[in-house]
């Protein structure tokens, strides 16, 4: 059975050197490729993959923003982050949000065919050079602010929606597309347990950094 898998990074060459590194495989069809967020989440429901490869930082909201959104759709793929951040954070979010691989860019063709095949049949896997870090981040004592879970972006766009602003008015502030604003709002609504932007901005002006 042919795992079908789609890459998205918004680096082109390291991109599709990705793409025909896993097409060397027989058991591999890449069938999609996509430069950013929104594009990684439109091929998620146009082709159906059985797996995504995801980068961090990417235009559109980064990788972090289009796995949550990928995972809020009815049949979501599975999903790696293949990406050069070793940042905890990152790690830790990716996680959270239901990635089921965060692979390091620094892996050869062959080692990383091998883990898209176990990942994409139900396997997981972290680096190990960022295992233990993340088990000893896991044991430690959890934080009491709320707002710990958010992204960089997702807090930008929390600030702003707690000065009143509308989505529209957000999307111009930061260079964003209004319906990728509202992709946000639904992420940050959820990951802070509420119904609704005036309860997620009455958490935010308790608790954002000022």
């Amino acid at each position: 059975m042919t795992l079908r898998v789609v890459i998205a990074d918004d680096h082109p060459i390291y991109r599709e050197g990705v793409a025909r590194s896993l097409s060397e495989d027989a058991g591999i069809q890449v069938v999609g490729q996509g430069q950013d967020a929104d594009q990684a989440v439109e091929l998620a429901e146009r082709q159906q993959p059985d797996l995504i490869l995801l980068d961090i930082s990417m235009p559109g909201g980064g990788g972090i923003s289009a796995l949550s959104r990928i995972m809020a759709l009815p049949k979501p793929p599975r999903v790696a982050m293949l990406t050069a951040s070793e940042e905890d954070d990152d790690v830790m979010q990716a996680l959270k949000a239901g990635a089921q691989g965060y692979i390091l860019k620094g892996v050869g063709a062959r080692e990383l065919i091998s883990l898209v095949k176990d990942i994409g049949a139900g396997g997981s896997y972290v680096s190990p050079t960022l295992a233990a870090r993340i088990l000893n981040a896991m044991r430690a004592p959890k934080s009491t602010n709320p707002l710990e879970d958010l992204s960089k972006r997702e807090e930008d766009i929390l600030r702003l929606v707690a000065e009143g602003k509308s989505n529209k008015e957000v999307g111009l502030t930061l260079d964003l597309q209004e319906k990728t604003v509202k992709h946000y709002m639904t992420a940050i609504l959820q990951k802070l347990h509420v119904r609704n932007r005036t309860e997620a901005a009455l958490i935010a002006r308790e608790h954002l950094r000022k």
